[in-house]
């Protein structure tokens, strides 16, 4: 059995329309408040007001309310109804001194026995009352209207019963509460949503410029691995190049021939990076990122610069995942980039990438004079990134000086520790 749930009201015609009026409403009485303020008094007194004065007389009332009540002349019977509705027009900005204005002229009014249509007026300055001021005033206006209750109860006693009286004036006056106490609690539970709404836009926005900041230290850390590692080889090799084009011509055109497989390897990984960040979707077309199989050939690169690279692997490496496998190429190519750098082409490289049960262990040494962090003004991007590497798979860099002379790398990666803190 399929069951309904489509609220028919309001999917209703005349609730849209109904809706669309309400908004239009509301944007008026943003613009121009004192319409409505002015349009309430003009109403009250239009639809309660004028009864009054063309009957002031007490035509169509109950002989006995004849009895009990006065008529007062016309002038009198104005005044009163204006000092009733008047005060309404405040009613939004100075709800409890509308409260009290109105509260008076209806004791006034009662206290000489006047009977009044716009008496209404008590019901929306209750109304207004409860809706606007603080909680903490409201039994004060609660004791005020008891007691307006019990002087119209005790003036209509010879006719009603004051109990009576006194259930029917209270039960109006419970609505025009009830009445403020929903309106009011709609509104806070708007409030809220609207507050919460905003908050969770800011939420977004934050989220989006955090992944946008990330991103962009990701790429950006990708460029300098690839024109860093890429730079260093092609200016080793030009240098080495340009002493060997007079002594050793076929030297010369190697390390020309070098330079283009160089060049043209590291332009293909910057269209691959820059591709991939105009357009997703050719992710699945591009060749997959390097791992622990590319590092021999990439020893053999540092190697046609000039160091002797000998390099090592302990354990069944090939197996990592290969977002593991990506942080170690990356973080070899640093390390081979600065000893490429800083011991220059004539030193000796070791590099170990060693797997002992569930860690990874990267060393890379050189007999080089001095490392990274020993060149004033030379600390950049290159170490930091291969901490931020390793940190994502809750892993650690050390850098340092070796006592023999030369530079030691150590780095250790612990997949499935990453966000463990």
């Amino acid at each position: 059995m399929t069951i309904d749930s489509t609220d028919h009201l309001a999917a209703h015609p005349l609730v849209d329309r109904l809706a669309g009026l309400g908004q239009r409403m509301r944007w008026l009485d943003a613009r121009r408040p004192w319409w409505f303020d002015a349009a309430a008094v003009a109403a009250v007194l239009l639809v309660f007001g004028v009864p009054d004065v063309v009957h002031h007389d007490g035509d169509g009332e109950r002989p006995e309310l004849q009895l009990l009540l006065v008529h007062p002349p016309l002038a009198a019977t104005v005044a009163l109804q204006l000092g009733l509705v008047l005060p309404l027009f405040w009613r939004r900005r100075a709800p409890t001194a509308t409260f009290y204005a109105v509260a008076a002229v209806f004791v006034v009014q009662w206290s000489v026995g006047v009977l009044l249509r716009a008496d209404v007026a008590l019901l929306i300055a209750v109304y207004s009352v409860v809706l606007r001021v603080h909680p903490a005033r409201l039994p004060w206006a609660g004791l005020t209207v008891a007691a307006t209750l019990g002087l119209v109860a005790w003036r209509v006693s010879g006719v009603v019963s004051p109990w009576d009286a006194l259930f029917f004036l209270s039960a109006a006056v419970t609505a025009a509460a009830a009445l403020g106490v929903a309106i009011r609690i709609r509104r806070a539970q708007l409030a809220g949503l609207r507050d919460r709404a905003l908050r969770l836009e800011i939420e977004r926005d934050q989220r989006s410029r955090l992944a946008a900041a990330t991103e962009r230290t990701r790429v950006a850390r990708e460029m300098h691995d690839i024109v860093g590692h890429s730079l260093s080889v092609i200016i080793s090799l030009a240098d080495g190049g340009a002493y060997a084009v007079e002594g050793n011509p076929p030297r010369g055109r190697e390390a020309l021939e070098r330079i283009g497989d160089t060049g043209r390897l590291a332009l293909t990984e910057l269209r691959r990076v820059l591709g991939v960040l105009r357009d997703a979707s050719v992710a699945a077309e591009l060749h997959p990122q390097p791992g622990v199989a590319e590092i021999g050939a990439l020893c053999d690169q540092i190697r046609a610069a000039g160091p002797h690279v000998v390099y090592r692997t302990a354990g069944d490496v090939d197996a990592l995942d290969r977002g593991v496998q990506l942080a170690v190429y990356r973080i070899v190519q640093e390390a081979l980039t600065n000893a490429l750098r800083y011991a220059g082409p004539s030193a000796r490289l070791d590099v170990v990438v060693a797997l002992e049960g569930a860690r990874v262990d990267i060393i890379v040494r050189d007999n080089g004079p001095e490392g990274p962090q020993s060149v004033p003004g030379a600390a950049g991007h290159g170490i930091a990134g291969m901490r931020e590497r390793a940190a994502l798979y809750g892993g650690t860099v050390e850098a340092g000086s070796r006592p023999g002379g030369g530079w030691t790398l150590r780095a250790t990666l612990i997949p499935g520790a990453e966000g463990k803190p």
